[in-house]
């Protein structure tokens, strides 16, 4: 029964990564929907002592709106300081490959603290408090291994292993046996030195000006701040458990670039709203210990405008989870 399962599991994997083509989006922010009480599928069971430290190493593919595709491995640490308090950091490194060129590098590092604030025979109520580090300042250049011309100027966000700024998240969760329902607001507190304009990109420095035009000009880019809420139903088994749920982030305040002559900042219209996903996992329990999951999203909606690179078509990832 458990090589039955995991043969689908693995079939799945193939589907989705290979073979699907359908319009999909993880998380389309800037990760916030995965830390500490917003982390979707979390373990949850008051008849089993779970264990107090976790390591999670994952594979994310990702299609974007235009050409990259990203790929990100990613390594995630939680454990707990008391009986009520965790921590979590993780740690990514990215790979991005496009039409325009390749890059690669280690991509920004997430803190974050989860306090359990009351906990019964039927629910827990978790909080986090939590920042973003950025590992560089977003602005690699072109190499010109692929468009000579190019080389030198800026690329968009879409290109960058960072998003450039220190970011202040916080969040809180309801969790039981079968829902968790979590909200969270994710605020940028500095701009990056992203420089990219497209306008630089005419040819000869690309041909195709129109493909050009599909990346939104980000430079000096401050993100607008984000609000989420998850809202997960989780069917649990001994072996086993899968979910499925609708992640809707939506954008309450404007992105803001600045002027590449004055310096000035101005805010850019069609950044703010929703950007909706259906969300789905299946995890297989080989014991208390080790996890296999598999995770899949769909775009539903989406913003107009999106200079800070983060829409995808579609997301898949595969995770394997170690508690001790």
């Amino acid at each position: 029964m458990e090589k039955r399962i995991l043969g689908i599991v693995l079939v799945l994997a193939h589907w989705l990564v290979i073979d699907q083509q359908v319009l999909a989006q993880g998380c389309s922010d800037a990760g916030f929907c995965t830390m500490g009480a917003m982390k979707p599928d979390q373990a949850y069971n008051k008849k089993v002592k779970l264990k107090l430290r976790t390591i999670e190493v994952s594979y994310y593919y990702g299609e974007t709106t235009t050409s990259p595709i990203v790929q990100v491995a990613n390594l995630d640490a939680s454990f707990s300081i008391t009986q009520n308090l965790g921590f979590q950091i993780k740690v990514p490194y990215q790979w991005v490959n496009g039409n325009f060129d390749n890059t690669a590098g280690m991509g920004d590092i997430s803190l974050s603290a989860t306090q359990r604030l009351k906990s019964t025979e039927k629910y827990d109520l978790n909080a986090t408090l939590g920042m973003k580090i950025p590992s560089n300042d977003a602005n690699i250049k072109d190499s010109g291994s692929k468009n000579p011309e190019a080389e030198g100027l800026s690329l968009p966000m879409y290109y960058q292993t960072s998003l450039g700024s220190y970011d202040l998240v916080a969040g809180a969760s309801l969790i039981n046996s079968k829902w968790l329902i979590a909200t969270g607001i994710q605020m940028a507190l500095t701009a990056n030195n992203n420089e990219f304009w497209r306008g630089e990109w005419q040819s000869p420095v690309y041909p195709d000006f129109d493909y050009v035009l599909t990346y939104d000009n980000a430079t000096h880019l401050k993100r607008g701040t984000d609000v989420m809420l998850r809202v997960e139903r989780n069917f649990r088994f001994s072996n086993y458990s899968f979910n499925v749920g609708l992640l809707p982030i939506y954008r309450i305040t404007k992105d803001q670039i600045a002027d590449r002559d004055t310096g000035e900042y101005m805010k850019l219209e069609g950044t703010t709203g929703l950007a909706l996903t259906l969300l789905t996992s299946f995890t297989y329990n080989f014991d208390v210990t080790n996890s296999l999951k598999v995770s899949y999203g769909h775009k539903i909606t989406d913003r107009e405008v999106n200079p800070d690179g983060l829409t995808r078509k579609q997301v898949f990832i595969v995770a394997y989870g170690f508690r001790f």
